[in-house]
């Protein structure tokens, strides 16, 4: 399972969620969702703003889990 690891990046670089949230302008249910791995898909122009704002990659933004989602 691919997971978003944005809440570890946001602690490496010192930010908060509420922090990203502002960042991003989207509804807090939707930010909530996706940094909570509850959504099953996460719109490209939000991967790229999330990678510009905690100056990283796509590579360092997912990782793979072996979790699997019922």
């Amino acid at each position: 399972m691919i997971k978003l690891n944005v809440l570890s990046l946001l602690e490496e670089k010192g930010r908060t969620k509420y922090w990203l949230y502002k960042q991003l302008g989207m509804s807090y249910q939707n930010f909530s969702k996706m940094v909570n791995n509850q959504t099953s898909s996460i719109k490209y122009e939000n991967i790229e703003a999330i990678c510009q704002l905690l100056e990283c990659t796509p590579n360092e933004l997912f990782i793979f889990t072996d979790d699997i989602q019922e």
